[in-house]
């Protein structure tokens, strides 16, 4: 069995098509958090979706049987609103498109929403986005405000099929702009160097879990991080090839399934 190095301490897991489809569990999805519990190895759950906050996220992870707390989850709603308040001038207003994970988290993060004149627009997905939407984002944009993405997904899952994404309500905004937002998600680097802050580690000393070559393990390798690519969601054995081709490199590890990741870390 493939031995991981000693700098990892901690790890990064994705959560939808690495330890969960849809509303069903990934068989090995509650054995490898335990093993992580058990023998203490820090870890938290880093999602692109900014639609729920990390308390929903935790409830629908519990639901499945698979032990997770609010304070093991990053979202990508978090990290844009940490980002915002970090990086940009004390007392920016913003403008929000999205959902309940993305509006609570900004409010948690104390940044004041403002519609009239705001100095940043952040978007996540949205399930209401209209004409009237765009044309809103469009004219704060034009008009001067910063626009942060919070994540990059063209396309979601869900219990009917494929749905758009964020990145691709993104894409209307910078053709109607031409502007284009700093991406916090996955394959960015934001949302991983939020998760590793919150964990007190080095970049180096920590591996990401996923299942997705072009997102997931992009993000691992573009933070600095170890990577551990899972077969049990978007990149399959019959698709890795291909997909070490198209991104240019190869994950650290390969599992076929949660089993085999949750025997490499214990």
């Amino acid at each position: 069995m493939k031995i991981l190095p000693e700098r990892w301490k901690a790890f990064l897991i994705d959560l939808d098509g690495t330890l969960y489809h849809g509303t069903r569990m990934i068989p090995g999805a509650d054995r490898l958090v335990s093993v992580l519990r058990a023998q203490k190895i820090p870890f938290l759950f880093v999602t692109n979706n900014s639609s729920r906050t990390p308390e929903q996220v935790a409830a629908q992870l519990q639901a499945m049987g698979i032990p997770a707390n609010a304070e093991d989850v990053c979202t990508s709603a978090v990290a844009a609103a940490e980002y915002i308040a970090g990086e940009l001038p004390a007392g920016v207003k913003v403008a929000a498109i999205g959902e309940t994970g993305l509006l609570t988290a900004l409010q948690d993060a104390g940044l004041p929403l403002d519609e009239d004149q705001p100095d940043v627009v952040v978007q996540g997905i949205d399930r209401n986005f209209t004409y009237e939407t765009l044309t809103k984002a469009a004219r704060w944009i034009s008009g001067g405000a910063r626009y942060v993405l919070t994540n990059p997904d063209l396309l979601l899952p869900s219990t009917g099929g494929l749905m758009p994404g964020a990145g691709t309500l993104s894409a209307a905004i910078q053709a109607a702009t031409g502007a284009k937002p700093v991406i916090i998600g996955k394959p960015a680097e934001p949302l991983m160097n939020f998760a590793i802050k919150r964990l007190g580690l080095r970049n180096e000393e920590v591996a990401v879990i996923g299942d997705n070559m072009l997102t997931d393990i992009a993000a691992g390798v573009n933070a600095g991080c170890g990577t551990i690519l899972t077969l049990t969601g978007v990149t399959t054995e019959e698709r890795l090839p291909d997909a070490i081709k198209t991104s240019g490199f190869r994950p650290d590890a390969v599992c076929r399934n949660l089993d085999e990741v949750a025997g490499l870390i214990g």
